[in-house]
Formats: structure tokens, C-alpha cells, sequence
């Protein structure tokens, strides 16, 4: 993973080809991927540089979303110039006023800034998907495979491999072939920008697939790295039900599918990537997988969680002390 914030060697040329010679770069932001992000400056105007090198990111998938977000008048950043053989694209500047920091500067202003989130995201789901791959069975179970993968082994755990897919075939068969939406996949408070124009913008959608509207419920309202109050998740899935079909099965299945993912992942980023930050969010993401757990469309997967993780492994680890 990369892990400095000094701009690439080649950057400089990039942005002279660009129309921004001699353009100020500044550190923005990195991610969990190889992803950088930097800010450039000239003659009083701003862009952002996303550097994600092509050996290790495909950037392809970026440029076809946010072209499609924008086809059916959502605010993906527009692209300024792009150089994939460089792994460089320049990118129009949403600013700073992401909605997490918003709302902890305002706490006030969380009702109205999640029912704007909802609100976008019954606007998207009104339109088709995009000419998106399928997130479906084999995407969900591949996901979820991280969680043996990566969390078991962590905490000196083994389990019934073959039992978990079974469990999770028999969980998701009721959902699995439902894809008639863009699921941007990490559609949370980290995310979305509140621009000038009382829009929201969006960010980190280059995985989205065709799936479940259900999905990205879930990723804005049990959202891993910021809480979100049972009441307020309430208020805004009734919220979203007052404009779309809402499915509490589907809700509670993909809940329990993306926060066992979560689990393998921020696991993953430990262990193999060296980021143990990413630990200190593990009691959260668990308290929401305990809570999908409990619904009966779970059941299957209930039992292996019961038979194979037991309750000291769960939220209740010292995660600090492994870090």
C-alpha cells in the first residue's frame, strides 16, 4: 500500500498537459486502496489529482461511473483530463464540506443532511442500473469470505468453510438475483459532500454494480466508522419507504453480508496492509452485524456465527492490545 503523500514524479508533466503548469500540489487524502488524492492550486482555482497506479487500480471503472452518475443528473466530480497509462486523473475540487465533519461541527443538522442522503438515494434508485456488472451471488459470497479468510485466523480462530456458504447461499437465495439498481457499494458519511449548491456530491463509487437498493441503505445508516442512533436509522428507512419498496428482510440479510465483509476487510488492512487504525472501528461494525443477526432471514448464518465465533472473539476483543 502506499503509504507517503509526496506526489508522483510525473504529476508535474501531467498537470502542465493538464492547462495547470506550475500548479501548487498539496496532500489530500489516501485510502484503504492504493488510491492517493492531492490538491492543486493555481491562479486562485483548485482540482483534485487522484493518482491510483495502474499496476495496482483500474481506473476505468471511475471514469465509466461518474459518467453514467452524471448522465442521469447526479454530481460525480467531472473529469478535467485523465492519463490512465499514468495512473493520473484530475478531477473537479467538491471542497471540504464532506458530510461526517459537517455534522460533527453541527450536530443539528444531522436529521436534514441524512434525509438528503436518503432523498438522493430514492432519486437513484428510481432510474435503472448502469451498464454495471451483476452483484450477485458470486460477488456477495466472495465478500463474505473474508470474514474466515482474514477475521478467524486473527483472533485464532477456525470454522466450517463449506457450512459458511451454505449458510449464506441459503440466506441470500430470496435476494441474490435482484439487481435493478446502481449500488454504489460505499455510500456513507466519508463519501458525500455537501457542495455550494445545496447538492450532494458523491465520492469512491468506483466498484459500484448492479444489485440490491437495499445495499447502499445500509452503508449510509450502519455506517462502520461514524454512529448512527437506532432512531435515526428508523426515521430515515421510514423515510425512503414513503418513496420506494422497502424490504426489512433484505435490509437486515444485506446489513449482516456488508458488516462480515467490513470485518474481513479492516482485518485485512491490518494484517496485511499495516493500517491498525481500521481496528478501533470493529466493536461498532459488530454491535451492527449482532443486531442483523437477529432477524429470522438470518438464521443460517446466525447458527454458524454461534457454533464458530464465540462471544469473546466478538465485539467485546481487545482490539487495542493487537495493534
Amino acid at each position: 500500500m502506499a503509504s507517503t503523500m509526496i506526489p508522483p514524479p510525473h504529476a508535474p508533466a501531467f498537470l502542465d498537459r493538464a492547462g495547470w503548469p506550475g500548479a501548487a500540489i498539496l496532500p489530500l487524502a489516501g485510502d484503504a486502496s492504493f488510491r492517493r488524492y492531492f490538491r492543486v492550486h493555481r491562479d486562485g482555482q483548485s482540482a483534485v489529482l487522484m493518482d491510483a497506479p495502474p499496476e495496482h487500480e483500474d481506473s476505468r471503472p471511475f471514469l465509466a461511473v461518474a459518467r453514467h452518475l452524471d448522465s442521469i443528473g447526479f454530481r460525480a466530480p467531472r473529469v478535467l483530463a485523465e492519463d490512465l497509462d499514468a495512473g493520473l486523473i484530475l478531477l473537479e475540487d467538491f471542497g471540504d464540506a464532506r458530510m461526517k465533519e459537517v455534522i460533527d461541527a453541527d450536530p443539528d443538522a444531522e436529521p436534514r443532511i441524512y434525509a438528503q442522503a436518503i432523498d438522493l438515494l430514492a432519486d437513484l434508485h428510481g432510474h435503472a442500473a448502469g451498464p454495471l456488472p451483476p452483484y450477485d451471488m458470486a460477488v456477495y459470497q466472495r465478500e463474505a469470505g473474508l470474514f474466515p479468510e482474514w477475521y478467524m485466523p486473527a483472533v485464532g480462530l477456525g470454522g466450517d468453510i463449506d457450512g459458511w456458504r451454505m449458510a449464506w447461499d441459503a440466506a441470500l437465495a430470496p435476494i441474490a438475483e435482484v439487481q435493478p439498481t446502481t449500488v454504489l457499494r460505499d455510500y456513507h458519511a466519508e463519501n458525500i459532500m455537501l457542495l455550494g449548491d445545496r447538492t450532494l456530491g458523491l465520492l469512491d463509487f468506483q466498484d459500484a454494480l448492479a444489485g440490491h437498493p437495499a445495499y447502499d441503505l445500509v452503508s449510509l445508516l450502519q455506517d462502520a466508522r461514524r454512529d448512527v442512533a437506532p432512531e435515526l436509522e428508523a426515521a430515515m428507512i421510514a423515510r425512503y419507504a414513503a418513496r420506494r419498496p422497502h424490504d426489512e428482510a433484505a435490509y437486515a440479510l444485506l446489513g449482516a453480508q456488508r458488516n462480515t465483509k467490513i470485518l474481513g476487510i479492516f482485518t485485512r488492512l491490518w494484517k496485511r496492509d499495516g493500517k491498525p487504525r481500521y481496528l478501533a472501528f470493529q466493536p461498532r461494525v459488530w454491535a451492527y452485524l449482532e443486531r442483523d443477526l437477529a432477524h429470522p432471514a438470518l438464521g443460517p448464518v446466525k447458527a454458524w456465527f454461534d457454533a464458530h465465533v464465540p462471544a469473546a472473539q466478538r465485539a467485546a476483543f481487545r482490539w487495542e492490545q493487537l495493534a
